[in-house]
């Protein structure tokens, strides 16, 4: 019940500032998103190949430098490493922390079918 409450505050919120920038409308849809979580898959391939599937990715972050507020050329985040690839869960599949590079990858990052 909170989280409808929380939601509906922030519609409201958005109504009442319909002239903010589409910078601003982004980052209140994220912090929506980061409240009531998202439930994100991200295929990453080689060769025209699917390698790796992450399941249940909250958000994907944009590195930044260390010493001024410059993006750096990789992204990351926290999934379920999806060993068979079925966009499920398995006994022994686990959460982990990745990167990839936006140079070198070929990605899609989605919301989940099957969620």
């Amino acid at each position: 019940m909170d989280k409808i409450i929380f939601i509906f505050l922030i519609i409201i919120a958005c109504f009442i500032f319909t002239g903010c920038t589409q910078e601003a409308q982004n980052k209140i849809g994220r912090a929506v998103q980061n409240y009531t979580g998202t439930d994100g898959v991200l295929d990453i391939y080689a060769g025209g190949e699917l390698v790796k599937r992450f399941i249940k990715i909250d958000k994907i972050s944009t590195a930044t430098s260390t010493s001024g507020s410059s993006a750096r050329p990789y992204r990351y985040g926290y999934g379920i490493l999806d060993e068979n690839k079925n966009l499920e869960k398995d006994p022994g599949e686990k959460k982990v922390y990745f990167e990839f590079s936006d140079y070198s990858t070929s990605y899609i990052f989605y919301e989940n079918p099957r969620g």
